[in-house]
């Protein structure tokens, strides 16, 4: 019996395609939803820069145009999306803007959606380099109450 809904976390990189591939070739869903997270531009900036409402860059955008980030995201969701659909998925898309971390945003979608199962890349790494850099797909995996397809990547 197929799922009903499938999440698919989609950030436009070979990990995420991949991702998406094995999710059309080994799992049915009525219903899938490509995701893609984004951070505001000023959230971005005051990260980097390490100081929180300090002058900030001039590639910032002011606050009557489209974030850089969002217009961004929006153009690597539909991308997600035409794979998904490519590969059999009854697929929309959707961005999530990230208030915390990206991992968060996924499972409070996937929560949001009563997603089935979440669907993810993750770039395989090992050792003290995974410790330093705990992946996304982790963090998804040991917080999210659901079952997480986590797709490693290609040899």
């Amino acid at each position: 019996m197929p799922a009903d809904l499938m999440l698919i976390a989609y950030d436009g990189t070979e990990n995420s395609k991949r991702a998406v591939e094995y999710a059309g070739r080994f799992l049915s869903a009525e219903r899938a939803v490509v995701i893609t997270a984004w951070e505001p531009m000023v959230r971005q900036a005051a990260r980097m820069s390490g100081l929180s409402g300090v002058m900030q860059p001039e590639w910032v955008p002011d606050e009557d145009s489209e974030d850089i980030a969002l217009t961004d995201a929006k153009t690597v969701n539909v991308e997600g999306l035409d794979l998904a659909r490519s590969v059999g998925l009854n697929a929309e898309g959707r961005t999530a803007e990230c208030v915390t971390t990206i991992w968060t945003t996924i499972v409070e979608a996937a929560d949001d959606l009563n997603a089935d199962i979440i669907v993810t890349g993750t770039r395989g790494t090992t050792g003290l380099k995974s410790l330093l850099q705990s992946s996304v797909a982790d963090h998804v995996l040991r917080h999210s109450h659901r079952p997480v397809l986590i797709v490693p990547p290609g040899r």
